[in-house]
């Protein structure tokens, strides 16, 4: 019986729930990790920061419940913290003010996690399985995808290096073989470099000129929050038209706070250090002191390091039958519409979609086969040579399929950027959204959706929300279009028949006596 034998490389959460699936349908599986184990709170991560909270919405929790693991996504969701809406805080005529913003007119609302608890529980469910093994502190060296040899080096832990009697690393290579490849080893993939020296690969990575630093919101145990300091059914946003500050609550009570700042305003503020506070006081009203003490503001802005912003795109995302590439290896997007994890996980389960269907027919079936019974009797003893080239296929389909998708995302979580920053508080923006939800609402025959909802509360492909909502923006903008000529129209009436009345009284007051007739007369001919 030939097994399959699978290599993810990249342990995070896409890495994980790939593994799960591989594992799901038979595979020998094998996760590698360049850090140590991420259930280990002393296990740094890739940003060096302390915590991450993630906003998971439906494509991500749809990808989980595809993975058909009883118990998992229900104990992924009990850490989880529903976020109803936008908190806008401001200030108008000297007097602070929060203003909520739901999401969605059906109620629909995303998912504060963070990110090691969703780790921890994908991992725990991994090591449950069987044919499942890991290997930590593995760092990929070298890639043969003709020939499905992948090296690695182990490396060595700080601790293994400080009771070292020798002076050289130590770190020990090791070769691995393989069927099949999976890269979700973030934005600056090993797997995707190695990669790119087979297939034929556009490449494109931009920085935004923004960095972020991120703050905590300790709790408050005698607030009116329940011993939240703010309401934590929000993301709370402060917006500054260049910049903004965020707030997302964490399961502890404490809120992981975000600073995005273009990098000339990071370095005024490293420059002249006694502005940070007074910057905070002018631009974000009510965080310092309220809820965050000016000695705290100080303390974690120098502690905490200041990051850039990646957007990565690239195509294809695979090289013949070998490997694939997942998650932010295959596109990293800047963080502003909360789909960076999400559309990793997306990609899981449309990669097992597409590998299910292209799969070879079991010689034989049990009679009493569920429908992934069926798939992992199929691949665990179909022969290894058709089902490479059924892979092949699946993974071309694959690139095809999702390079589209994953280009969308990308663009639309830049141009959010805006809306976070600047056009939440602008008319235009509420009366569209607000004209949106009437229409699905009151005409749901129209199939009018915000954009937003689209994104975060369906499980529909990117590049259709984009096309659903261009025409969308058609349709409103043809309805403004004719209600502007209308109205243009009924003034020119107006003035006609001003003008033409010569014989009428001149001047102000006979002006507006024509007005008032004119409109009477316009009422009479409308009933």
């Amino acid at each position: 019986m030939a097994v399959q034998k699978t290599v993810v490389v990249g342990a995070g959460p896409v890495g994980a729930l790939a593994a799960i699936y591989a594992a799901r349908r038979g595979d020998e599986v094998e996760v590698y990790e360049l850090r140590g184990d991420l259930r280990d709170p002393t296990t740094t991560l890739l940003n060096f920061t302390r915590s991450i909270n993630l906003a998971i919405s439906e494509r991500g929790i749809n990808s989980m419940r595809k993975a058909e693991c009883p118990g998992l996504l229900e104990s992924v969701l009990e850490e989880t913290i529903p976020m109803h809406g936008r908190m806008i805080h401001g200030r108008k005529n000297d007097q602070n003010f929060q203003e909520a913003q739901l999401y969605d007119v059906r109620g629909r609302f995303l998912r504060a996690i963070d990110r090691s608890s969703l780790n921890t529980r994908l991992l725990d469910e991994l090591e449950s399985m069987p044919n499942v093994k890991f290997f930590f502190h593995h760092k990929l060296v070298g890639a043969d995808f003709k020939n499905n040899v992948a090296w690695f080096e182990h490396l060595k832990t700080a601790a293994q290096q400080a009771t070292s009697t020798t002076t050289s690393s130590g770190n020990r290579e090791v070769e691995v073989k393989f069927d099949f490849m999976i890269g979700a080893d973030g934005a600056h993939s090993a797997v995707r470099y190695h990669l790119m020296k087979y297939a034929r690969m556009d490449y494109m990575q931009e920085y935004i000129d923004t960095l972020w630093c991120e703050f905590r919101m300790d709790p408050a145990p005698h607030s009116e929050n329940d011993g939240f300091r703010i309401p934590p059914n929000y993301l709370h946003i402060w917006p500054g038209k260049e910049f903004m500050f965020i707030a997302i609550p964490s399961i502890d009570k404490t809120f992981t706070c975000t600073l995005f700042l273009p990098a000339d305003g990071f370095s005024k503020l490293d420059a002249n250090p006694d502005q940070l506070v007074p910057f905070f006081q002018k631009h974000f009203p009510g965080v310092v002191p309220d809820l965050i003490s000016e000695d705290d503001l100080r303390r974690q802005y120098n502690e905490n390091p200041h990051l850039p912003l990646i957007s990565i795109k690239c195509s294809p995302y695979h090289y013949g039958s070998s490997c694939v590439i997942l998650g932010d290896a295959a596109h990293a997007m800047v963080p502003f519409y909360g789909q960076g994890m999400n559309a990793g996980l997306e990609d899981v389960r449309v990669l097992y979609d597409c590998l299910d269907q292209f799969s070879p027919p079991a010689e034989k079936e049990p009679e009493t086969a569920t429908t992934l019974d069926a798939s992992n009797y199929a691949l665990v003893n179909g022969d290894p040579v058709a089902r490479a080239n059924a892979r092949a296929q699946a993974l071309d389909r694959y690139s095809t399929l999702r390079r589209p998708d994953a280009h969308t995302i990308n663009d639309l979580a830049l141009r959010n950027y805006g809306e976070m920053r600047s056009d939440v508080i602008s008319p235009i923006y509420r009366m569209r959204k607000a004209v949106e939800e009437w229409l699905s609402v009151n005409v749901p025959s129209l199939g009018f959706a915000t954009q937003y909802s689209r994104v975060t509360f369906g499980n529909e492909r990117y590049s259709e929300v984009k096309r659903a909502v261009g025409r969308q923006s058609q349709v409103l903008l043809g309805a403004m279009l004719t209600t502007f000529v209308g109205t243009a129209s009924w003034v020119a009436w107006l003035v006609w028949r001003l003008e033409s009345s010569r014989s009428r009284p001149s001047g102000v007051g006979g002006f507006l006596g024509r007005l008032g007739q004119s409109i009477q007369d316009f009422g009479r001919r409308l009933a």
